[in-house]
């Protein structure tokens, strides 16, 4: 049985999956980072909140979610505790 990824984890995937596209829309969002639709909402929604994420609407009220620099930040402070704990084994 695979390991329930930890919250943080999944933060990660989703921050990834956006900075791999630079823009990326709702659904392909939601697909990349292997949510339910609920879940989904409540980790947007907390990373708009604590401006990780931008969502951008178009003329044609299309949506897009973008990475803010605070979100690059998380993504390259997470990959230095992940070093971190390799390096150790853990």
């Amino acid at each position: 049985m695979p390991k329930k990824r930890e919250r943080l984890e999944v933060i990660k995937d989703i921050l990834r999956a956006i900075r791999e596209t630079r823009s990326i829309k709702p659904t392909r969002l939601l697909y990349a980072s292997n949510l339910s639709p609920q879940m989904f909402k409540e980790y947007i929604n907390e990373l708009i909140s604590k401006k990780f994420i931008n969502i951008d609407i178009d003329n044609k009220e299309k949506k897009t979610f973008s990475l803010t620099k605070k979100g690059q930040d998380f993504l390259q402070e997470y990959k230095i505790i992940e070093d971190f704990v390799d390096n150790f084994g853990l």
